[in-house]
């Protein structure tokens, strides 16, 4: 990771990170005034990376507008994977063979189900290359040229 500092950082933003956002509170006319949040640490789970808070480290910000920049831990555990059987690798991403299908029949996956967070330029390409999948599942031969990989 590259850490760069920007002009906001220059005029007194504070970086930090490893917090959870627990709740927001307001005033009587329903403007946003608090952040409340709690410190959380990496811990090693099952084999797994996982976060957790971390005791008596609650907190809250004083504040009048919220941005959320939602970051991603991995695709949800819901019924749609976990009923169908869907597998997933070691990092807790959707498991694929080089047909982009799932060890389910007729289940794919690409993009941030696949490969975890990145750039859309990935899951882009991956959803064009996964068409093709799509496509000689169906029909038993592709006819969509493949993507140039794009780095």
């Amino acid at each position: 990771m590259i850490l760069r500092t920007s002009s906001s950082h220059e005029e007194g933003v504070i970086r930090d990170w490893s917090i959870n956002t627990t709740r927001f509170s307001g005033d009587a006319d329903g403007n946003v005034t608090k952040l409340h949040a709690v410190r959380l640490e990496w811990v090693s789970e099952n084999g797994r990376t996982v976060m957790r808070e971390v005791p008596g480290t609650e907190f809250t910000i004083d504040t009048d507008l919220v941005l959320l920049a939602l970051g991603f831990v991995g695709p949800e555990r819901s019924p749609l994977l976990t009923e169908l059987g869907v597998q997933l690798t070691d990092r807790g991403n959707v498991a694929v063979n080089v047909e982009w299908m799932t060890g389910v029949g007729g289940v794919f996956a690409c993009g941030d189900m696949r490969r975890g967070q990145s750039l859309v330029v990935w899951a882009i390409w991956e959803g064009r290359e996964c068409a093709r999948g799509v496509d000689r599942y169906l029909t038993g031969q592709t006819d969509l040229k493949a993507s140039p990989d794009p780095f």
